[in-house]
């Protein structure tokens, strides 16, 4: 079994929900873990706050915020076991991030320490 990454894109960063609707999201957001977690394929996860961050660029340049020159930003991310990439997809498929238009969750597999990467 390998290791895959769901990152978390949100279109407009920019937008911030309401509290109502961040309570409805996070609730969905646990139901789906947990869905993943009772199949014993949750590893870990966590959200990423747009506040007191920081952009680093070429030759040192700092910038504020998450946002630098584009809109989209990482809202989170979780760490999930699947036999395969499908797999991996097919839990991204259940993402409630999805409910956003333009958000997307980028799949990728976790380097091991194989030599395949």
């Amino acid at each position: 079994m390998e290791k895959f990454i769901l990152i978390f894109r949100h279109e407009d960063g920019s937008k911030i929900a309401s509290p109502e609707q961040m309570q409805v999201w996070m609730k969905q957001t646990m139901d789906w873990i947990g869905g993943i977690a009772a199949q014993n394929k949750f590893v870990e996860g966590n959200g990423l706050p747009f506040h007191n961050a920081r952009v680093v660029g070429h030759k040192g340049v700092v910038t504020n915020g998450p946002f630098g020159d584009i809109k989209e930003t990482i809202g989170g991310f979780i760490i999930v076991k699947a036999e395969s990439v499908d797999e991996a997809v097919a839990f991204a498929k259940g993402c409630p991030v999805l409910q956003g238009e333009g958000n997307t969750v980028e799949v990728r597999r976790v380097a091991a320490d194989d030599g395949v990467h």
